[in-house]
């Protein structure tokens, strides 16, 4: 098998809260593990980490932030983890991802103050998803 077959793939599910992504994304995991695909799943915001738990107190209304601050806090967050992203892919495990970057862009544009090219400018180093 050649190193770009054993790759694996970065697959993102995005919506808006709610909206069943995590069903479907456990749904996922289960059904390529079962073709003997190996598969994980992670989600943002990962909360375990130590900018993640300033995003928990930030969601949790513990503590208050500017808007791009909060936009950077959740870019970085999945900087955290994009080491082991790529580690992940190059083993060969397809990753599904609840939430990835495109989730921050869309909240934190909605707000007014926030420019959406800016926005974008943040997530454009990130491992990009196949699907």
């Amino acid at each position: 098998m050649t190193k770009s077959a054993m790759r694996g793939a970065l697959i993102v599910l995005e919506g808006c809260d709610r909206s069943g992504k995590t069903t479907q994304c456990a749904k996922l995991v289960e059904a390529l593990n079962n073709m003997k695909i190996p598969a994980k799943k992670i989600s943002f915001p990962d909360r375990s980490t130590p900018i993640g738990s300033l995003i928990n107190d930030y969601l949790s209304r513990k503590i208050e932030l500017p808007d791009r601050s909060v936009h950077l806090l959740f870019s970085a967050n999945r900087w955290e983890l994009e080491p082991e992203i790529r580690k992940q892919i190059e083993s060969g495990v397809t990753l599904i991802v609840d939430r990835y970057s495109y989730s921050g862009v869309v909240f934190t544009s909605a707000k007014q103050c926030v420019d959406f090219k800016w926005c974008l400018w943040a997530r454009k180093w990130f491992t990009q998803s196949q699907i």
